[in-house]
């Protein structure tokens, strides 16, 4: 009787054993299975949501005129932050006083609540002169446009050429409202003779 005893309680530890061990195998194949869903989840949630071709946004100032211009060959929006990435985007800044300033590059990626624009590949901005002002080109790998705040900055080497005095640098802030250009590190400034 006493082998009998023990011989259910070893076949009962073993069975609560083996039942462990399957509900522990059962409990790690959930866990990895939730974990792959999460992870595709995420994956889904940086999809882009919407791609549009050949596009032109208008941006309006306070009192209805147009402000500025963004657009480009394809746009495509990531709902995951609201960013949007775009091919050879074109940035023209209007103004009542001074003629518009245009922007180009390779790539850009509109973000901050459509308030930062970053462009990269080959920068180019022209402005043409005016009453108040002097042509502008500018040329950089990389720009930072804030088309709100009429300001733009780069950590990026800068060659700038303001009606025919030529600046080069590395670094630049600028504010078209202010007119004020500031160059952070290597400026060098080359000023033609005034003519006599």
């Amino acid at each position: 009787m006493r082998k009998r005893v023990a011989h259910r309680w070893r076949t009962g530890g073993s069975v609560l054993a083996i039942a462990a061990l399957a509900l522990g195998s059962f409990w790690l194949l959930q866990l990895v299975n939730q974990r792959g869903q999460d992870m595709q989840s995420d994956q889904q949630r940086n999809e882009p949501d919407y791609f549009v071709d050949n596009f032109s946004i208008v941006r309006m100032d306070k009192v209805g005129r147009p402000a500025y211009i963004v657009s480009g060959t394809k746009l495509t929006h990531r709902p995951v932050d609201d960013s949007a990435d775009i091919e050879l985007p074109y940035v023209r800044k209007l103004s009542t006083d001074v003629p518009p300033m245009d922007v180009r590059a390779e790539r850009g990626r509109i973000d901050q609540d459509n308030s930062r624009v970053r462009l990269t590949g080959n920068v180019v901005v022209d402005r043409a002169a005016g009453p108040t002002v002097q042509s502008l080109n500018l040329k950089t790998p990389a720009l930072t446009v804030f088309p709100d705040a009429d300001r733009m900055e780069t950590d990026q080497a800068v060659a700038l050429l303001l009606g025919s005095t030529r600046m080069n640098g590395i670094g630049m802030r600028a504010n078209n409202a202010t007119r004020q250009i500031d160059v952070a590190h290597q400026l060098h400034i080359t000023i033609p003779p005034a003519p006599r």
